[in-house]
């Protein structure tokens, strides 16, 4: 397998959840690994700085407080550091979100991305890679997903703003040269991810005695993807690069939420009050990735099953929020 040890990488959304992940696996690899992040507040910024705080102890790790719509900025940290591939994901994320705040992904998810990818270009770095997101396959019913099918019926903002992400890369590409590889990332999940997420949102929700709302009259269906697994994909595409590749990194299962807050209610200890209701505008009702492209092209092998997955996660939730059994 190709070695990163050395090299010097720019991760974008290095304060976020899976961009946090990313990093400090890098770091851990002998990476420089240059951080970006604006601490947005769609959410408790405590998280951020308390991800960004575990990274800065890392003596390989730079931070840079700047946002990707500010094009000044961009080339200011691309001039002070030698980068030798880009790791970008930084996002506005949220599918419920983009419903009511369209004007902040369009900022963020294709303004940001569409200064970032040219100003790299004009750095002359040509490794490239980026995140997409299985939301992208909208009104597919095919399952499972592949990175064939058609995405032109998207059902919310946020996955237009991923699929134009993935038709400028390959702009980039085609034109300039650029090796751009796009990872349709499925509904990842594990310590330190954000609040408004499934996973956290339900736990809270188990913990406080309050209804746990499950849509689509619980018959919503998703490919639960394990960070460390998310993470293994998204190094292994620094390390294999291509051309140009869209690939989707999940588990290649698929597990109903009503399964999920089972699971949930096993670790915690204690019955959710479960409250059915009718679909979500945005939503999808079931998601499970075709990942024999991620194994063959990345060496992709997911390993962390839900059962695993969901007890590493509830045993960081007590920890990190104090929560005595």
């Amino acid at each position: 397998m190709p070695d990163l040890n050395g090299k010097t990488i720019l991760v974008t959304g290095s304060a976020g959840f899976i961009g946090f992940h990313v990093a400090q696996k890098l770091l851990e690899e002998g990476v420089f690994v240059v951080g970006l992040d604006n601490f947005n507040p769609y959410y408790d910024k405590k998280l951020k700085e308390d991800r960004n705080k575990i990274l800065e102890s890392y003596d390989n790790f730079k931070l840079y407080r700047v946002d990707l719509t500010d094009v000044e900025a961009i080339k200011r940290v691309l001039s002070e550091n030698p980068v030798d591939k880009v790791c970008h994901l930084a996002a506005q994320a949220g599918v419920r979100y983009s419903i009511s705040n369209p004007g902040s992904y369009i900022q963020s998810n294709i303004v940001g991305f569409a200064n970032l990818i040219e100003e790299v270009r004009k750095f002359s770095i040509n490794d490239f890679i980026y995140i997409s997101s299985s939301s992208v396959y909208g009104k597919n019913t095919k399952l499972p997903f592949s990175e064939d099918d058609g995405t032109d019926k998207q059902i919310s903002l946020y996955a237009v703003t991923k699929k134009t992400n993935e038709l400028i890369a390959h702009n980039y590409h085609h034109l300039f040269g650029m090796n751009c590889t796009g990872l349709r990332l499925f509904t990842v999940y594990g310590p330190y991810c954000r609040p408004d997420m499934a996973l956290p949102d339900f736990t809270k929700k188990i913990c406080n005695g309050d209804p746990v709302v499950i849509y689509n009259k619980g018959n919503v269906k998703r490919d639960f993807t394990h960070v460390n697994d998310a993470v293994t994909g998204i190094i292994n595409s620094l390390k294999y690069f291509h051309p140009w590749e869209i690939i989707n990194i999940g588990s290649g299962k698929t597990i109903s939420v009503d399964e999920v807050i089972t699971l949930l209610e096993k670790n915690i200890g204690k019955k959710a009050n479960r409250k059915y209701e009718g679909s979500q505008p945005g939503d999808m009702v079931e998601t499970r990735a075709d990942i024999s492209r991620a194994k063959n092209k990345l060496q992709y092998k997911p390993s962390v099953d839900m059962e695993e997955g969901v007890k590493d996660f509830v045993d960081w939730y007590k920890n990190y929020y104090k929560i005595l059994d």
